[in-house]
């Protein structure tokens, strides 16, 4: 038979636990994932942007909230409401009206 192993005592085992490389490593991070740039759109429109958006706008061939949006970098919302008002003066035309979206194209 092997010889018996002495076994350390408690304060012996505390300080060897203590002195252990784990306790000195930082705790993993978890990474945030990608990050998505946040976007500044306008919320009202100034007068040169206004002009950009008479301007453009009815030239473009298919006409939706997202691409003037995208486009000009205008909210939402304020891309709704200029669509409406630009197809009662008759610059645009719907193709497809739907309440969640809308296509126009050029008159």
């Amino acid at each position: 038979m092997p010889p018996k192993v002495e076994q350390k005592s408690k304060a012996a085992k505390l300080l060897a636990a203590q002195s252990s490389s784990r306790s000195k490593q930082k705790k993993k991070k978890w990474s945030k994932g990608k990050q998505k740039e946040k976007k500044d759109n306008a919320v009202v429109f100034d007068a040169a942007l206004h002009e950009k958006f008479m301007k453009e706008v009815p030239k473009m061939k298919t006409i939706t909230v997202a691409s003037v949006s995208e486009r000009l970098h205008v909210n939402g919302s304020l891309c709704r409401r200029a669509l409406a008002v630009l197809e009662k003066e008759g610059h645009i035309i719907p193709v497809v009206k739907h309440s969640s979206q809308v296509i126009y194209t050029r008159a």
